[in-house]
């Protein structure tokens, strides 16, 4: 099994509609405002939270590889997004622009597996220790983006 691979430059579309329609809301929200930090993190981190849902959903039947996999570019496109919005503002998100090639290459070792709650029991502490570094390296620019003007928290509260 082999997920996309969203590029810089891509868009995501989906077979999903309400993963299309919330990343046409997204992408309609950036092009309003291409530095909006909390929003573009706050999406972001809202789409690892489904991720994790749909692999236990996964596990037991209840989703499907592609609906996994629609969730991958998603966060890619959203991870994307994020890059763009710091960038906008000048902070450097450099060391952790492999997040979505490391995330990608356990969901395809995952998938390519049968479904099971034990598959899931032996990559989810992969994809946890991904994410989690994800949200480090995310929260370690709160000070930056404070300094550059940033009043609205860049991570909310239940995700810290």
């Amino acid at each position: 099994y082999t997920m996309y691979q969203p590029s810089h430059s891509s868009r995501a579309s989906s077979s999903s509609a309400s993963t299309t329609n919330s990343s046409n809301w997204y992408w309609n929200q950036a092009s309003k405002n291409p530095g909006d930090v909390p929003t573009a993190v706050r999406s972001l981190l809202n789409s690892t939270k489904r991720l994790q849902e749909t692999l236990r959903l996964w596990s037991t039947g209840q989703a499907s590889e592609t609906q996994v996999s629609d969730i991958f570019v998603t966060i890619g496109t959203e991870f994307n997004s994020t890059v763009h919005a710091f960038a906008y503002h000048k902070i450097d998100l450099s060391d952790i622009h492999s997040i979505p090639k490391e995330l990608r290459e356990v969901l395809e070792q995952c998938l390519a597996e049968d479904p099971s709650p034990q598959v899931l029991d032996i990559f989810m502490p992969s994809v946890r220790q991904i994410l989690y570094k994800l949200l480090k390296g995310l929260q370690s620019r709160q000070d930056a983006w404070k300094a550059v003007g940033g009043r609205m928290p860049m991570i909310p509260a239940d995700a810290r």
